[in-house]
Order: structure tokens, then sequence, then C-alpha cells
């Protein structure tokens, strides 16, 4: 296997290569007194989620980055003589595709490599309380099946073992490639535990990160955490999700403090950015820890150099004497605002930013070179209540596939009216598909548009396709 080139540097230029994790079995196991504690919100029906939703997200992935993989074929990987194989790692027909990688088929390649299979399993069984002889039944299985156990929580008989991990089709989670480094996770909740230590496996093991593996960033508590008293540990524990990290612009980091990512793992982060080279500046979002916002990519995206989608929720808006009668009268408190400070190497006092929107145009003309007007687009088109509602279904979560080319949950109905009002296109996911196979569009061809992704299953998982994917290679922006 060639080993793979990772480097991004912005949110918006061409995607080439992207890890993702379609939704699996495990999921229709999801009990309503367990969701929570696994992270979901909600239980979800599986077949409706793939063939009717994720199967689109795949299909335009590949379209954009691995034309040939699906080109002219979608009739027949759509038959349903043909059992989903082509999505389904392990199966014959399936796409096997390098640039739109499947996170189980990298984990099944790793534990053919016999010491990795022996030390990963051993981990999980200690982490999962798995008694010895249960190791040997999984040791038993083969490379396959093994990684799908590890994923779904299930024997291939079908016969539980431990909770599937729910959240692993959120790979933007799992790390975040910084340039040419690539920072891992460092979960907040036990439910995340065994997925970080599955993608630590494949990044330190897999042959195409190998050329990487001098450049993975990991984080840790204080050598001396383990002693100190609870109410300490509580100020100095290290957690880190990827949904709280974006790499706008070369050497520009933008890290959040939210429910799932700790002020003391932010500042691990900018040390070991600062002294590596890295970046330049980071820029720390503090946002409320609530769990309608969860991650600052549930609150912004990057649409274009000049384009941002944004909950006003949280923005300058949300300042007024009117919207806090509005929300005071509707028993819902203005939440406490964002805090932002922006680091800068060499530079002792952080620079401050009152407003989310100020730290967005910021980077928009001062990293990026935009010098016309600076687009804002907002949650619900900044109407309340649509704001909140659609903030909450992933309206401000979108993965651009090429400068001004997102793909969007397709819900989020004002949220789109406020995208067309800015001169941007908004087509569904599966005319856009027909058009590909008919010749009549061009993907690499396209500009300004909002793709339209069939969302009633995936958008109770609370996440987008931002959330959905884990970019590894973007071109630089020129």
């Amino acid at each position: 296997m060639e080993t793979m080139q990772l480097h991004v540097s912005t949110e918006v230029a061409r995607l080439r290569r992207v890890m993702i994790h379609s939704p699996n079995s495990g999921l229709g196991k999801i009990v309503p007194s367990k969701a929570q504690e696994w992270l979901f919100e909600d239980i979800v029906h599986v077949p409706s989620m793939l063939a009717n939703e994720y199967d689109y997200f795949v299909k335009l992935l590949l379209y954009f980055l691995d034309t040939e993989r699906v080109k002219g074929r979608l009739a027949h990987i759509d038959d349903p003589a043909q059992e989903r194989n082509f999505y389904k790692p392990g199966k014959a027909g399936f796409h096997a595709s390098d640039k739109v990688v499947e996170l189980q088929r990298l984990l099944a390649e790793v534990l053919a490599q016999r010491d990795v299979r022996l030390q990963l399993t051993a981990a999980i069984c200690a982490v999962e309380g798995i008694s010895n002889k249960m190791k040997d039944n999984l040791m038993a299985l083969n490379d396959i099946e093994l990684a799908a156990t590890f994923i779904t929580g299930s024997l291939p008989d079908k016969t539980m073992i431990f909770h599937p991990l729910a959240n692993l089709i959120f790979t933007r989670d799992i790390g975040i490639v910084i340039n040419d480094h690539l920072l891992l996770n460092k979960p907040a909740k036990l439910a995340r535990t065994r997925e970080a230590l599955l993608a630590k496996y494949i990044f330190f093991n897999h042959p195409y990160f190998a050329a990487s593996r001098q450049n993975i960033i990991e984080l840790y508590e204080d050598e001396h955490f383990f002693l100190l008293s609870d109410a300490e540990r509580e100020q100095k524990i290290v957690t880190l999700e990827g949904g709280d990290v974006m790499m706008v612009a070369p050497n520009h980091l933008l890290i959040g403090v939210s429910e799932r990512t700790s002020p003391y793992a932010v500042n691990q982060v900018i040390a070991r950015l600062f002294d590596r080279n890295v970046v330049e500046k980071v820029s720390v979002i503090r946002i409320p820890p609530k769990r309608e916002f969860m991650h600052i990519d549930t609150v912004f995206t990057q649409v274009a150099r000049d384009t941002w989608v944004l909950f006003g929720g949280l923005g300058r808006d949300a300042d007024t004497e009117e919207q806090y009668l509005i929300r005071t009268m509707l028993d819902e408190p203005l939440e406490e605002p964002l805090a932002i400070h922006q680091f800068t190497k060499g530079r002792r006092e952080p620079k401050e930013f009152p407003y989310l929107e100020d730290l967005l145009e910021d980077v928009s003309r001062k990293d990026l070179g935009v010098t016309g007007e600076v687009k804002l687009i907002y949650s619900g088109d900044g109407e309340y209540p649509y704001d909140e509602r659609e903030q909450w279904t992933d309206s401000c979560n979108l993965l651009v596939v090429q400068e001004g080319v997102a793909i969007a949950y397709d819900r989020n109905d004002r949220t789109m009216d406020a995208f067309r009002k800015a001169g941007y296109e908004t087509v569904r996911a599966a005319d856009l598909l027909e058009a590909f196979e008919l010749g009549k569009r061009n993907p690499q061809d396209m500009t300004k548009t909002i793709i339209l992704l069939p969302s009633a299953e995936l958008s109770r998982a609370r996440g987008g396709s931002h959330c959905m994917s884990m970019p590894l290679l973007r071109d630089r922006l020129v």
C-alpha cells in the first residue's frame, strides 16, 4: 500500500481525501434508556438512515473525489439485489476507494498484523471488562469480522458483547489534520473511549500513515494527575474532540472550549503546535457547555473564503435588548456570550474579539485575503425561533467539497432561503446525482451551490456533514 499524504490548511479548498464511517447495525440496537449515555439523542431506523440518506452522502463524495468508482454505476449499486455491498467493507463489490476512505476497512487491514491484533484485542477487552474466554473467541474471528465486532459491539452471530460505537459515524471527532500534523482526540465521554483506541491503532499502524507518524500529536493528563484531589482534577482534565478544531488558514487554527473540550487540553494543544511551528495563531472560542452546541462546528462552519454560516443566537444580535426580552418572555434566558481569545506565537498578550462575527471576518480578510464583502449567513435566516430549531438540526454544520460547494441537510428551509438570498443555488442530492450520471453537470465545474442531503434519520444523531467527515487532504487555497 502507498503512504497517504496528509495535509489540510483550510476548511474550503478542494477536498481530495476524506475518512468516513457508514452507520452500522449496532445503531439498530440502541434502546431509549441507553441512547443519551451512548451520546445519541434518539433511536434511529438504520435501513432508512442508510439507503435513503447516508448512501447519498457516500455517492456525492465519490463523485467529487473518486468519480470513476461511481460514475455510470448508480443504477447497479442501488439495485436491491446487490444488498448494498458497494457500501460494505469486506464484501465483494465494495467501492474500496482510497479517496473516500472507510474507517472500518482500515481497521480490518490493521488487524491483519498479528501483533497489532493481539495488543488491540487485549486493550479493548480490558477497557470493556471482557473475560479471557471471550478474548479467545474474538481472536478466532477473521479480520473483517473482528473489525465489525469492535465497532458494532456484536459478534457475527448477533450476540451483543459490548455497546455499539454509535458516534463513530462522526469521524471528525477522532482527529483533525492541521497542515501536515494529525491531532488525535481525547474524548470527554466514556462511551467514546473504545472509539479513540481504534483510531490510535489505525493511525499508528496502518501503512497509509507511515510517513506521518512523527507528526501525530497525542494529549495526556499531567504526570501527577492521579495525585490530585477531585476538585483539582476537574481543573486539569484533558479532553478534546475534533468538532472543536478548525484549520481555517495555513497559519491559523480555531479551537473551542465546550461541553467536550477542556481549557487544559486547549493549553496543551497550543503549546505543542507552537513548539513544532505548525501554526502561528490559535483562536480559542469558549461556547456555553450545553448539549445543543456541543462543539464549535455546530455553531458555525465556513463555505468559501468570503462566506460563513453561523448561529446568530451566539452572535452580535443576541446581545441586543430586544433579543434579551424575547428570550426572557419565552422562559429562555440569554446564555453567557462567547469569549474569544487569539494567541499568537511570540506574543504574550492575547487579542480579544467581542463577537464571533468579528473573528470570522478577521479570518476572511487577514488570513485569506478577502477584500470585498464577507457574507455571514445565519441559521434560520436569523429569525427566532427558527434559528434555534435549525441549529439543532445542523444548519451550521456543512462540509465543503470545493470552495463554495457544500453538503447540508435538506430540512433547514429558512437557512437555505438565506443562502439563496446570498446568491447560492440549492439542489437536492438525488437530482444532482442524476444530472452527474446523465452528463448534464460536472462536479469539478460547480460553484456557489449547497447540496441538500436527505436527513430525517441522520439529523436525529445530532451531527451534520461536517461531523461525518474527517478531511485527510485538501488542495492549497490559491
